[in-house]
């Protein structure tokens, strides 16, 4: 259901390296939220750094949106980067089992592959 990898790199360097491999790969960045940050500005302590960033392919999207309308629900796609115990990670929620649970159609698969797979290629280029 979920895709992470661990990176080399700092929180920093990956967030900065994940904002320019989006538009590369075809996909624009509608947001993002920094919910370490969030948190700590409400008294909240949070010993780690967690920024969330909600993604979209508007062609990928009018696809889907077609098939059922429905699958608005899984949108936007995101891509988290966050630290654990000292590790940078980044991960995404797999769409095609989010997307197999919102509808049944046949047309569906070929395209949350396309979209998994671009989604994944996106994590493994930040890397």
């Amino acid at each position: 259901m979920h895709y992470i990898v661990d990176s080399d790199k700092s929180f920093h360097e990956a967030t900065v390296d994940l904002e320019a491999v989006v538009p590369r790969l075809g996909f624009v960045i509608l947001h993002v939220h920094d919910l370490g940050d969030a948190l700590r500005r409400k008294g909240i302590e949070l010993d780690e750094d967690c920024r969330m960033f909600e993604i979209c392919n508007f062609r990928q999207t009018e696809r889907l949106l077609s098939i059922a309308m429905r699958l608005n629900l899984a949108l936007p796609w995101r891509i988290s980067v966050f630290t654990e115990n000292g590790v940078t990670r980044i991960g995404l929620l797999r769409a095609q089992p989010m997307l197999a649970a919102l509808s049944e159609n046949a047309g569906l698969s070929p395209l949350a592959r396309e979209i998994d797979e671009k989604m994944m290629q996106i994590v493994d280029e930040t890397r």
